[in-house]
């Protein structure tokens, strides 16, 4: 995982029972970049798998890549 992928903020809350339950990582800077998993950490993990598969679509589309807007912790 590079540099890049961990400069962006996740944002990680619950799921409701409905929705499968565990958790959800989202990433404000970049649209409709989400991950789940069964535990925080687990959603932040998938994240950032989410990230480097969000950038690299983007940039395959030659779209352009949102920087982080600030670092993550």
């Amino acid at each position: 995982m590079t540099d890049q992928v961990r400069a962006y903020h996740v944002n990680i809350g619950p799921l409701s029972d409905q929705d499968g339950g565990g958790f959800v990582a989202r990433v404000p800077d970049l649209p409709g970049c989400m991950a789940d998993g069964e535990t925080p950490a687990e959603a932040l993990e998938n994240a950032y798998d989410a990230i480097a598969c969000w950038i690299e679509a983007a940039r395959e589309q030659g779209r352009p890549v949102p920087p982080p807007s600030r670092m993550a912790a």
